[in-house]
């Protein structure tokens, strides 16, 4: 079955998307990767979506437009993405509501009858809220794909995402959450983002920010956890540091709070995807702060910037089938929940029979 995996995370620039033809055998899940791409978002309309973001308020009138707006960027990319029989779609989160560490609420915009309507597919949708619902953080969802990743992989592992928000997968014992800020706020201090790291690797780390940043109370919180834009906006460091320091003690941030999740787990492999691959200067300081192998997806078949609209194509596949696409122990859920909403195509909604039995490994093509 061929799912095409619609994916634009907290850097908010533009979607992802990623074709991959699935089948099983016994247990163990074959992904053929078809075709990946990124559709960037029109300036006009990221600056929408920027605007949008926490702390800013917005109108119903606002968030009506951009539900329309990202709905439509949504379908051109996929109806040039390449064949497929089913889209999973996540949409672009505009807020995640979080109150006393408890996640009460999501929202990701990008209306799927828009997709379906260029398309005439059948559009999996809003994936998050069911977690949410059962109690769970909606977060980290990929938690599903990394945990089949690291099936097999010798001593103690786990799975980085460094986006704009960096999120960890530990394979033994099963849990997952955001350890704070990837890209984030290294993008704030350097729009659109530190080339290369070059800033980073420019400046001098200020000992004296980078306490202050680290007494934030949400690093001191147990998993399983999230977090996100709402709390590290763009406005949440104010220094009058020259840029290429500020960008210096934020990259050393990002470095200092994933590595001190990674030596609370003992972790042997760190599996690394996303953005922040491409940043040399924060893989450096993160390497000299772990005693961990750092293995990018790529070498497990995994390209790291189309990780997670490969997991989103991997959710629709299972929602399709009847399974469930989360890890309890991982999102904070009371249970595993089969995700997503569907929207129909251009004809009758054919589902695949069910299937009675989840992967357990997973190996890609």
């Amino acid at each position: 079955m061929r799912v095409l995996g619609l994916m634009s995370g907290t850097s908010h620039d533009g979607i992802d998307t990623a074709v991959v033809d699935w089948s099983m055998d016994g247990g163990t899940l074959t992904g053929r990767l078809l075709s990946l791409g990124e559709r960037r978002y029109p300036d006009e309309l990221r600056a929408r979506i920027v605007a949008a973001l926490p702390p800013h308020q917005v109108s119903m009138g606002e968030v009506c437009a951009l539900d329309t707006l990202i709905g439509r960027e949504f379908a051109a990319a996929a109806e040039g993405a390449g064949p497929a029989d089913l889209i999973c779609s996540h949409g672009q989160t505009l807020y995640h509501w979080v109150e006393d560490g408890r996640v009460e609420g999501t929202l990701q915009l990008g209306q799927p009858a828009w997709i379906a309507e260029r398309t005439g597919l059948p559009v999996v949708s809003d994936v998050r809220v069911r977690d949410v619902a059962a109690g769970g953080n909606g977060a980290p969802l990929v938690s599903y794909l990394d945990l089949l990743l690291l099936n097999g992989i010798e001593g103690r592992s786990g799975a980085l995402n460094l986006g704009g928000i960096a999120n960890l997968t530990v394979r033994e014992p099963a849990i997952a959450y955001d350890t704070g800020p990837a890209c984030a706020l290294i993008d704030a201090a350097a729009p659109p983002y530190d080339v290369d790291g070059r800033l980073g690797a420019a400046g001098t780390v200020s000992r004296d920010l980078l306490d202050e940043l680290l007494a934030e109370p949400y690093y001191r919180r147990e998993p399983p956890k999230t977090t996100g834009k709402e709390l590290f906006t763009p406005d949440y460091v104010t220094s009058d540091l020259p840029q290429a320091d500020l960008v210096a003690t934020l990259t050393a941030l990002t470095a200092q709070t994933v590595a001190d999740e990674i030596r609370r787990h003992r972790l042997d492999t760190v599996v690394v995807s996303g953005g922040g691959v491409r940043n040399p200067t924060l893989m450096r300081m993160l390497g000299e702060r772990t005693g961990a192998r750092l293995v990018v997806s790529d070498e497990l078949g995994v390209p790291s910037d189309h990780k997670e609209a490969i997991a989103f194509s991997l959710f629709g596949w299972l929602s399709a089938h009847g399974l469930p696409a989360t890890v309890p122990s991982c999102t904070g859920a009371d249970g595993a929940r089969i995700l997503g909403t569907m929207t129909p195509g251009s004809g009758p909604l054919v589902l695949p029979e069910p299937l009675a039995e989840a992967p357990v490994a997973i190996s890609f093509l």
